[in-house]
């Protein structure tokens, strides 16, 4: 059983490759690292060495996360908070949620202890789009040994995990700085360009609703990109909150792909942070490749002279 260590700090075991089809298993690059997904269990099992960050926030009310990880957290999680440290300050025409500074988001983990090759594990309480975000930013800062921890807070804790109150002790500063790239992300002007040639597939992962242009409540215009499809995050996972089984994923997405390749796909929302939910569950998938736009429907719908369609066709 997980027991509150130092900093946050636990340890994974080695584990063997996991085969793809099984349901819920964590698809994993190396037989040390978990790159995608995180079982409950696994974790659980965990004596040690391993930098937990609890990513909880909502929408509605920028101080919900952190009073949530006061009740109590995963012992030893840290808290990141998405406007302040997985963002940055939006100017009113770059989307809600920009990226972060690259060597900031770096210095800010690392001033947390966070050391080269350190396994992360992100979760929130939110079915995953706040910790799939993180996810894409250390992939984004060359870090590759991080993964959502699945089915979030709510299944820790009916699993009987451990839980926390106190913030997690005073950690020695780690190693850790960004390295090579392993994520994509397209700019404004990519996603103007597209409108010419359609290379590549927006997919927006809004709720229908939202995507069609009804009640819309976070941005200024209702409706979506021009050409993008929906795939709202929440279709990736099963009725109790887990990711899909892998298999079913990759039938699902390959479905709404068509004959278009991974890296052919821009993956867009609000704001840039609940496609990185869909950014994961193709990776799990074995369908990696894929890229962001980060500004998302806040960016683009910020100009009243870009184009936009109502209603459920792309």
């Amino acid at each position: 059983m997980l027991q509150a260590a130092s900093g946050g700090i636990i340890r994974i075991p080695r584990q063997p490759e996991r085969s793809m089809s099984t349901s819920r298993e964590t698809h994993q690059q190396t037989a040390s690292a978990y790159t995608t997904l995180i079982s409950v269990a696994q974790l659980q099992q965990a004596p040690a060495d391993v930098f937990v960050v609890d990513c909880s926030h909502e929408l509605s009310d920028a101080g919900a996360g952190g009073r949530d990880y006061a009740s109590g957290h995963i012992p030893g999680a840290i808290h990141l908070h998405l406007d302040r440290d997985l963002a940055s300050l939006p100017n009113g025409s770059n989307g809600r949620h920009p990226l972060p500074d690259r060597t900031a988001l770096a210095d800010l983990l690392a001033r947390w202890g966070l050391r080269r090759d350190q396994q992360v594990v992100a979760y929130d309480r939110a079915q995953g789009p706040y910790a799939a975000r993180l996810w894409w930013l250390l992939r984004w800062l060359g870090h590759n040994a991080v993964a959502v921890l699945d089915g979030g807070w709510q299944s820790w804790v009916a699993a009987g995990g451990a839980v926390q109150t106190p913030g997690p002790a005073p950690v020695q500063r780690g190693d850790f700085a960004p390295g090579p790239s392993l994520a994509r992300f397209v700019n404004l002007d990519d996603i103007v360009a597209n409108l010419q040639h359609q290379q590549r597939l927006l997919v927006d992962a809004r709720s229908l609703q939202r995507y069609g242009g009804d009640g819309e409540t976070l941005d200024p215009r209702a409706g979506h990109i021009p050409g993008a499809v929906c795939r709202f995050f929440r279709d990736n996972l099963t009725d109790d909150g887990h990711f899909k089984p892998a298999l079913e994923l990759r039938t699902e997405w390959l479905v709404l792909l068509g004959k278009r390749k991974p890296h052919e796909i821009v993956n867009q929302c609000g704001s840039g942070v609940s496609a990185c939910h869909n950014i994961l569950a193709l990776e799990h998938a074995g369908l990696g490749g894929s890229a962001l736009y980060p500004g998302s429907w806040s960016e683009w719908c910020a100009d009243p002279d870009r184009p936009m369609v109502r209603g459920t066709e792309p």
